[in-house]
């Protein structure tokens, strides 16, 4: 590339031109013409020819001066007013001149060296809010276990020192029925029930405290399905509701205890068949699919006015509280996910509850029909199983509880 003028040369150039042609054409004008004309004309003549001289030059001139250094300089304003007004993709034309060359190339520069910060910028921040999220997620964690730990502690105790002096009440109140008749065994018996239902409770929290160890194998979930099914529809509770399934056509193996697969398939379809006692035409239906992992959603960064586009200052604000349980899909070697899926048409469920309905000792039942450990108990075992559980309501109505658990590799299907 030839090198570029000076801005001080196109200048003198540029007025060395206008002046030399206008001192030609003057000095032409008088040397050629005047000689022929008369004295007064002659006067006349070269006033006239002086002042077009003049005008004429003067026009090129400024048309010179304007192409030359104007021109340049307005687009030199108006790209630096661009930059300056957020546009920084914006570029401005390399200069006629060396310093306008130069400017244009140092504020071009400059709008590439913003763009490159703005970038690390907004990468940054990216970085600080993963990490954020990261340390919100790891203190509820804790947060959470160490509650799960003192529940647990809590329920061990209790259930230690109710169990004892309860086993000695069921005991005495049995025999003691055997000598007693009319309303006197009736009392008896009625004491008797509401002793063998805190034999419930108290087990329910061994169990919740001090969950059976886990025997993981290979689990075919639509044969656990079947065999629920089956154990449940002599319970007078599915006698009166439509209990359907939509069973995948192929295999869906994971890796769990099939036993306590089958205690949180129980659990859910006990608890949905008690919520449909008031609903008219009552029915369950269970799902089971296969399908591919999920990325999670998108972060949408809290904005406010004044915010420069593309940049996330929400790790400056007071984070969102997260949810206990886990909103996206498990981790899978595989890549994919067997889901069961247990719906129901009933009342389905409080929006208040629906973020810690598998905290302990929340129920949706009235008192004295649950303790609000089946749930908690449920969870526990589909995070012990590498998995998750969803509480929401369905879209057509009533309550849907969604198990995702990590699918084997297709490997292991087939053998």
């Amino acid at each position: 590339m030839p090198e570029l003028p000076t801005l001080r040369r196109e200048l003198i150039g540029a007025f060395a031109v206008v002046f030399a042609g206008a001192l030609f054409v003057a000095v032409a004008g008088v040397l050629l013409i005047a000689p022929r004309l008369s004295a007064g004309y002659a006067v006349a003549y070269v006033a006239t020819l002086l002042i077009a001289d003049i005008a004429i030059f003067s026009w090129f001139g400024t048309q010179l001066l304007r192409r030359r250094v104007l021109d340049p300089l307005a687009g030199l304003v108006d790209g630096a007013e661009s930059i300056s007004a957020g546009q920084l993709d914006t570029r401005i034309e390399t200069g006629s001149t060396q310093e306008l060359a130069r400017v244009s190339a140092a504020v071009n520069s400059m709008a590439q060296r913003l763009i490159d910060d703005q970038q690390k910028l907004t990468e940054n921040i990216r970085s600080l809010n993963e990490t954020n999220s990261l340390l919100t997620e790891a203190r509820d964690a804790m947060v959470h276990a160490e509650k799960m730990a003192s529940v647990g502690r809590l329920g061990a105790g209790v259930a230690h020192e109710v169990g004892n002096p309860l086993g000695a009440i069921l005991g005495y109140l049995s025999l003691l029925g055997r000598h007693q008749e009319g309303s006197r065994l009736e009392l008896v018996q009625a004491a008797e029930r509401e002793a063998h239902r805190i034999d419930r409770i108290v087990r329910g929290l061994l169990d919740f405290a001090r969950p059976r160890e886990a025997i993981a194998q290979p689990t075919d979930v639509n044969n656990v399905v079947r065999d629920t099914v089956e154990l449940v529809r002599t319970q007078g509770h599915f006698t009166q509701l439509q209990l359907t399934l939509a069973l995948s056509d192929i295999e869906l193996v994971v890796r769990a205890d099939p036993y306590q697969l089958q205690q949180v398939l129980v659990n859910l379809l006990m608890n949905a068949a008690q919520e449909l006692e008031e609903t008219r035409d009552p029915f369950i239906e269970i799902t089971t699919l296969r399908r591919q992992v999920q990325e999670p959603p998108p972060h949408l960064p809290a904005r406010r006015r004044g915010d420069p586009p593309g940049i996330d200052y929400s790790h400056r604000r007071r984070l969102a509280s997260t949810s206990r349980w886990p909103s996206r899909d498990p981790d899978s070697e595989s890549g994919e996910i067997v889901e069961m899926i247990v719906r129901d048409n009933g009342p389905g469920l409080a929006p208040e509850l629906i973020d810690k309905i598998f905290e302990p000792f929340v129920t949706t039942k009235e008192p004295g029909k649950g303790t609000g450990l089946g749930l908690a108990v449920c969870a526990r075992l589909i995070e012990g199983m590498g998995g998750v559980i969803h509480a929401d309501n369905a879209a057509a109505g009533g309550a849907e509880f969604r198990v995702l658990l990590p699918a084997e590799p297709a490997e292991v299907m087939t053998t």
